[in-house]
């Protein structure tokens, strides 16, 4: 046998106290259940850590590894084929141009099957395989194996004659025990290999001692509600600057100010009003919640849905025509008098119909902006409600604290430029702005159905189109049905329309064919490099060819005298594709990667299986048997034996020879995380080659 095609199990017999870096988030447990009439299910029940998904077997092909589930035995026939039970969520990736499929916290699985001979017990082996995943980071692909006896009524164990199993020549036998808490799991070794390790005169990589190390540990990604309450507080700014809403801001305080004669008692009311707006916008959230618990996966459902997606695109067409001035978008006049007519109960009760008559009334304006934020919220996470509260949140406590600072100092109202043809220009902008928007849901729903229509060129084209046309509105070379006749050219528009002009420079780069991608600032919303005019699979990645054989990475590295990165990727994984385009093409990072390392990119989930006198079993306890006997199986234990980790992606820096130069990073993080990652260990390696 060669050597190399030892090098990987021996590693895992000179490995000890494999700890908590290896995480396993999801538990299993097997059942079998007696149907009658010589029927049975057998159950594997999953149950996955908060955060942590496992994929469907109904996923889309070139997106994640589907979980599959097989039930076999020498006494038993199959019924049919598995089914999963569960709440199933749908949820669009940007990462891999199409819908993924999986579930969350639990999920089970079923197999019915039947005995071919009643009279006699059969023993049951159920095989799962499936891969793990959270916001940050995808476990490689895991095969787990299961076995229980099924007895009939009636009938003894004896019944079944005692099997015997001949050793293959030159496996490895392993005998485990797992002991877990909450801090910690440890696998050691009890029986190692019949071969001898010390005859290979094999190193096993040290993760524990880096050569090196430059503080490059990650921080974890969570999903950043404060982000939804920042661009509500910005939307919310934006919003007091329409015409519907900015005339009423000195009425509005002046009548707490000056309409009591109680100065101190008015200023109190204004503050009372700003908190009621700051209120009512967050009641506004509730009934999402509702419909969240109601049916839990109808955000993600939205998300994908090529219909809703397609709706969502005319509701901004539309949104943008009410912006530009050609209609009006309000809520039945009916309910506005209603409103305004509670306000007469006075005290805090009428307050609260003050602040609901404001909300009401300026909604031909925020109706558009709230509805930008809604649309973004639904498509862009999996928590739909709570960032929905958090947006509305913020966009009430905009107008809450203008409302209340403005109460408080009341003289600087006077400060506040007069309402003009300015505040139509700002209308006429968020126009173009949603038109701009509008097409990121056109695009999803092109993605979703596969048709590739949009291409990124055309999307980028459209938008140059739109921010020309943005452009040319401030310089008033066009025109709205609410613009005065002959404007004013005010210099903030000549600014802003110059800023238009550059935008429209920087997008036309994304049009000239190019081995990097361009327009890093809007990673997330065009369409993914693939989507393309100009893409070619044999291009590689970013232009580069990795090496996906650790062995002939070492060669190349030992000839070029180079340290090579180690990328523990994998086909089905959504954050290494993350990190490719929008990290990994940066342009302080690709040269990096292209010139001062060499490229070995493992994928943990490659499914060409191994010689047969390679493959093996572990025995990870509790009737839980993982199964070595694919490429990807290799890299995977490659990967948990030498950095005590299994999650993608992870980066690992060596030398020639196989030292670990500084300390190893997983999953996806911000662009100075991994270049400060790189340059460590590459100005190091550089220094004491």
């Amino acid at each position: 046998m060669k050597f190399r095609n030892w090098f990987l199990l021996i590693l895992l017999f000179l490995a000890t106290g494999i700890n908590a870096q290896i995480k396993n988030p999801v538990k299993f447990k097997f059942t079998i259940n007696d149907l009658g009439n010589n029927q049975y299910e057998a159950v594997l029940n999953a149950t996955m850590e908060k955060g942590w998904h496992i994929y469907s077997k109904d996923l889309p092909e070139d997106t994640g590894i589907p979980t599959e589930y097989k039930v076999s035995g020498k006494n038993i026939e199959l019924i049919g084929k598995f089914t999963e039970v569960g709440k199933k969520h749908e949820e669009f990736s940007e990462a891999f141009g199409g819908t993924i499929v999986f579930y969350s916290n639990t999920a089970g699985f079923k197999q019915k099957f039947k005995l071919k001979d009643p009279a006699k017990p059969a023993d049951v082996t159920s095989e799962i395989t499936y891969q793990t995943c959270d916001d940050r980071v995808c476990l490689a692909p895991n095969t787990l194996e299961f076995n229980q006896k099924v007895t009939p009524k009636g009938v003894t164990e004896a019944a079944t004659p005692e099997e015997t199993t001949e050793p293959v020549k030159d496996s490895v036998k392993t005998v485990e025990t797992v002991t877990e808490n909450p801090t910690k799991t440890e696998v050691t070794v009890a029986e190692t290999s019949v071969l001898d390790p010390k005859q290979l005169k094999i190193e096993t990589l040290d993760f524990k001692n880096p050569l090196t190390d430059c503080g490059t540990a990650t921080t974890k990604v969570e999903e950043n509600y404060w982000t939804y309450l920042f661009l509500g507080f910005i939307g919310g700014l934006i919003a007091l600057l329409t015409p519907c809403v900015f005339p009423m801001i000195p009425l509005t305080v002046s009548f707490f100010t000056k309409g009591s004669k109680d100065k101190a008692k008015g200023k109190r009311d204004a503050l009372i009003y700003g908190f009621f707006i700051l209120l009512i916008f967050i009641l506004l959230s509730i009934p999402f919640h509702i419909i969240d618990g109601i049916a839990g996966n109808i955000f993600n459902e939205i998300s994908t849905s090529v219909w809703l997606n397609i709706a969502f695109f005319i509701i901004f067409i539309f949104f943008a025509g009410s912006f530009f001035g050609y209609y009006d978008i309000t809520l039945p006049s009916s309910i506005a008098n209603k409103s305004s007519k509670a306000e007469e109960a006075g005290g805090i009760i009428g307050i609260f119909f003050m602040a609901l008559t404001l909300v009401i009334v300026s909604f031909s304006c925020t109706g558009p902006i709230l509805g930008s934020l809604l649309g973004s919220a639904v498509t862009g996470s999996s928590n739909v409600p709570m960032l929905l509260t958090f947006a509305l949140a913020g966009f009430g406590l905009a107008w809450a604290i203008v409302f209340g600072l403005l109460a408080l100092f009341p003289q600087a109202l006077q400060s506040l430029p007069k309402s003009g043809g300015w505040m139509n220009t700002v209308k006429v902008v968020l126009g173009f702005v949603e038109l701009a928007l509008a097409l990121k849901f056109l695009s999803k729903a092109d993605l979703v159905s596969k048709t590739f229509f949009l291409k990124r060129e055309l999307f980028i084209a459209i938008w140059i189109i739109v921010a020309l046309g943005l452009a040319l509105y401030l310089f008033g070379l066009i025109k709205f049905p609410h613009d005065d006749k002959k404007p004013k050219i005010s210099i903030t528009r000549k600014i802003l329309g110059a800023l238009g002009i550059g935008f429209v420079i920087y997008l036309i780069q994304g049009l000239i064919p190019s081995d990097r991608p361009k327009l890093q600032l809007l990673s997330g919303i065009l369409p993914p490099l693939n989507v393309s005019y100009f893409h070619d699979e044999k291009d590689g990645i970013l232009g580069m060819h990795p090496e996906h054989d650790f062995f002939k990475a070492i060669e190349l590295a030992k000839k070029e005298n180079k340290p090579i990165l180690i990328d523990f990727t994998g086909y089905g994984c959504e954050n290494c594709r993350k990190m490719e385009e929008f990290v990994w093409s940066e342009a302080d990072i690709l040269p990096i990667l292209q010139n001062d390392i060499v490229l070995a990119s493992l994928y943990v989930d490659d499914k060409e299986e191994l010689p047969e006198d390679q493959k093996t079993k572990i025995d990870l306890g509790e009737g839980q048997i993982k199964k070595v006997k694919t490429i990807g199986d290799r890299w995977s234990l490659f990967q948990q034996v030498n950095f005590n980790n299994n999650s993608q992606p992870h980066y690992v820096l060596i030398t020639p020879d196989g030292k670990v130069i500084n300390t190893p990073v997983s999953g996806y993080m911000p662009k100075e995380d991994f270049k400060k990652f790189l340059e460590c260990g590459v100005n190091y390696f550089k220094k004491n080659k």
